[in-house]
């Protein structure tokens, strides 16, 4: 199974890609930063993630795409509002490809990663170096979050399947 997970924003978009087989180690494939200008207006931003994001998908093929749902804080309403226009975006590029979109409220993705719902960025950061056998952590955090996307999809798919 090829999953690829997505940590949407209008400045750095991270993705990461994970192959799982069913009884051996979980496996980093690639994983990265799309990147738009922050003086570029908001339509080009979007078209940028868009397209990379097409790119991606067309190269790896992922089975799913797995994002964190959205999540707004009454003290940063516009931040949520930019978020969103982002992960649109990546909902979009799922849908037009055909691809199975899941999302997930982030306390379950830290609590799935590193057994707390409510871990740091840093905590997340280092079980993802951890399960996926890294040398070092992945940087930047966009990059760790959409691979804890992912990694949270395979824990939540091989727990069912062994409940079967």
């Amino acid at each position: 199974m090829i999953v690829l997970g997505i940590d949407p924003g209008l400045i750095a978009t991270g993705y990461g890609i994970i192959v799982a087989h069913k009884k051996q180690k979980v496996k980093l494939k690639e994983a990265g930063i799309i990147r738009t200008e922050s003086r570029a207006n908001i339509s080009k931003r979007l078209e940028k993630i868009y397209k990379n994001l097409l790119d991606i998908v067309k190269e790896y093929e992922p089975q799913v795409i797995v994002l964190e749902k959205l999540y707004s804080h009454y003290k940063h309403p516009v931040t949520s509002i930019l978020m969103g226009h982002a992960r649109g975006v990546v909902c979009l590029a799922a849908g037009v490809s055909g691809v199975k979109l899941v999302s997930y409220p982030s306390t379950r993705i830290k609590k799935s990663i590193a057994g707390n719902g409510h871990a740091s960025k840093p905590q997340v950061a280092g079980m993802v170096q951890e399960l996926l056998a890294l040398k070092k952590r992945p940087e930047p955090m966009d990059v760790s979050d959409a691979l804890a996307c992912a990694l949270t999809y395979v824990n939540v798919e091989l727990n069912r399947e062994s409940e079967r």
